[in-house]
């Protein structure tokens, strides 16, 4: 985990019931915000807040989507698979564990092969 996100941070955010909501809902297919208050029966206010909170953690990602009369839009989704908790010498330590993203495997792949 990076250090300059607290455990506690992580955790706080992953407690919380509307972040959970919304990243269940993006865990299944990306959705914009105005979606995810659909959905999640949530104000866009709250939405946002949660997704600023994510993104803040590096547990969403956003990207822009081109609708098809041109009008463009940004779509979030869930940055990871899963998360693990564990309890260790009195020390809580979390694990994320992210969505590989097929070309950057292959860089770091051919960065690895590559000599110095």
């Amino acid at each position: 985990m990076d250090d300059d996100r607290s455990i506690e941070d992580v955790l706080d955010t992953i407690g919380d019931q509307h972040a959970r909501t919304v990243l269940a809902s993006i865990s299944r297919e990306p959705r914009s915000a105005k979606e995810l208050s659909g959905v999640c029966d949530l104000s866009l206010p709250t939405i946002y807040r949660r997704l600023e909170i994510l993104e803040g953690h590096d547990l969403v990602t956003e990207r822009t989507t081109v609708a098809e009369d041109g009008n463009h839009y940004n779509v979030y989704e869930c940055n990871f698979e899963s998360t693990v908790i564990r309890l260790e010498d009195d020390e809580y330590n979390v694990r994320i564990y992210r969505r590989e993203n097929l070309p950057d495997r292959f860089t770091q792949l051919w960065d690895d092969l590559s000599p110095e």
